[in-house]
């Protein structure tokens, strides 16, 4: 059994001061792999006064060597790959390959692209022509307190540490206590690096611990959260008392247009881009809205891709989706397969139950439905699995009005050969993010919602402004 048990504080490894856990258990077998300290109340104002000690020294050092720092980080961090592709398959049940290829060079990904922004980043701006004299001048926040979910879990690390480290802010980070082994190899990293001692610490910990106490408390000035919109919400009332910074990236709805005139692979690329990581995607186009003139045709050819695609262990080599993440996670899901099944949705593919097979392990069968009206639930609430449902839809209004009708608003996706059409429907949709005919979004662009999908930016120049104050300036030499 891995017993995890250390904390990375003030530049060294420390024992837990509190006495509880959580049982790490592995997705594809159900069996329990180890345990992992959850932090305390003591463990976390240990961490978060040192960070506080290091600011002032680091908010002053010069961009170049924070630039150098994040620099040997990456480095480093791309000297270790196959670790942290072991640890997030293991941790959370990615397919190993997925984790090689898109989870574990995420790091690597996003610290080249925070460190390409830097180079044209101004901390000192002019105001204006008019103003010959003013200056406005872009300082680091102070401390901040990461919280960062299992699902994409060195991701949203870096998306978060590079940023901040990079602003000149020093770093508490809680990880999800259920993604941990990712976390212990990113400050491995870190201290590889050389950082100095306090400008980054990490503590497990579980929301109701050690997240409550970084969110209250009054020596942390920003608290940046990816999760879930209910602990979004938690968040920012337990911050409220203290008036920090509050950044949050949350939920997700997202609703695939699909036009009539859409190029052919279009279905086929909505229902692959759904069930990726197993649908435990915030940003997963989990509604696919389709042209009434194309309806039928596209339904079949969704529950034909979605019964080819196979499903296996996390170990295993291949293009196969893996389990969800736990016990907890696979009851829900299946609970919301059949309540669509009972609202009245057609159930295309897949379905309740695992996949053939399989009588352990948290497989959910891929799984499509259509006939779905956006009322019922399966098309309201966030699914978190490998689960799709169609609707149907009349004209450009209609699919923009279904479309917009959610709490959510993280990304949508527009699939149409006329080009004045998506930019038109592009503009209409009330999201942070629109991706249209397959096209992803270029490096460096900003991730982020509007509603209950949070109002946070990360990646490129607008990730390292969400940790900077803004300072006016007059009378400048």
């Amino acid at each position: 059994m891995m017993e995890l048990r250390k904390f990375y504080i003030d530049g060294r490894w420390v024992p837990a001061k509190g006495a509880s856990e959580q049982v790490l258990v592995d997705a594809s077998t159900e069996e329990k792999f180890g345990v992992v300290a959850l932090g305390s109340d003591a463990d976390t104002d240990a961490a978060v006064a040192a960070a506080r000690r290091a600011f002032p020294s680091w908010s002053m050092v010069d961009v170049a060597t924070r630039m150098h720092f994040v620099e040997r980080m990456r480095a480093i961090h791309l000297e270790r790959m196959d670790d942290m592709a072991k640890a997030i398959s293991r941790e959370m049940g990615a397919p190993i390959d997925l984790a090689r290829q898109a989870q574990a060079g995420a790091g690597p990904r996003h610290m080249a692209n925070y460190l390409a922004a830097m180079k044209d980043f101004d901390f000192i701006r002019p105001l204006g022509p008019h103003a010959p004299n003013d200056r406005i001048v872009l300082e680091p926040i102070g401390v901040a307190a990461l919280i960062t979910p299992w699902n994409w879990p060195i991701s949203q690390i870096t998306l978060k540490v590079a940023a901040a480290l990079l602003a000149g802010c020093t770093v508490v980070l809680k990880p999800s206590e259920m993604a941990p082994l990712s976390a212990i190899i990113f400050a491995e990293i870190v201290d590889a690096a050389g950082l100095p001692p306090g400008v980054f610490n990490l503590v497990n910990g579980d929301g109701a611990g050690v997240g409550q106490r970084l969110s209250t408390h009054p020596d942390v000035d920003m608290v940046s959260f990816t999760g879930s919109t209910r602990a979004g919400v938690a968040i920012t009332k337990a911050a409220a008392d203290t008036l920090k910074r509050v950044g949050l990236e949350l939920g997700g709805k997202g609703a695939n247009l699909i036009f009539a005139d859409a190029d052919e692979m279009a279905v086929e690329r909505g229902v692959r881009q759904c069930f990726v990581n197993s649908g435990q995607n915030c940003n997963a186009p989990s509604r696919m809205l389709v042209e009434r003139s194309i309806y039928e045709r596209s339904v079949e050819a969704a529950g034909n891709v979605a019964r080819s695609i196979a499903v296996g262990p996390s170990s295993q080599p291949g293009g196969h989706i893996g389990p969800v993440v736990s016990a907890r996670q696979f009851e829900r899901i299946q609970g919301l397969i059949e309540q669509g099944a009972s609202e009245g949705a057609r159930l295309v593919a897949g379905g309740a139950g695992r996949p053939a097979g399989f009588n352990r392990g948290y497989f959910v069968q891929p799984t499509v439905f259509a006939d779905v009206s956006n009322d019922m639930t399966i098309a309201r609430e966030e699914i978190f699995g490998p689960v799709l449902s169609i609707i149907p839809f009349d004209s450009e209004e209609d699919a923009i009005s279904i479309a917009n009708d959610t709490p959510y608003g993280l990304t949508n996706y527009v699939q149409s050969g006329d080009d004045a059409r998506r930019n038109r429907v592009a503009r209409k949709l009330r999201s942070g993010m629109v991706e249209m005919n397959g096209n992803a979004r270029g490096a460096g662009s900003p991730f982020g919602g509007v509603k209950a999908s949070g109002r946070a930016r990360e990646g490129g120049s607008w990730g390292i402004e969400e940790y900077l104050e803004v300072k006016s300036i007059s009378g400048w030499g």
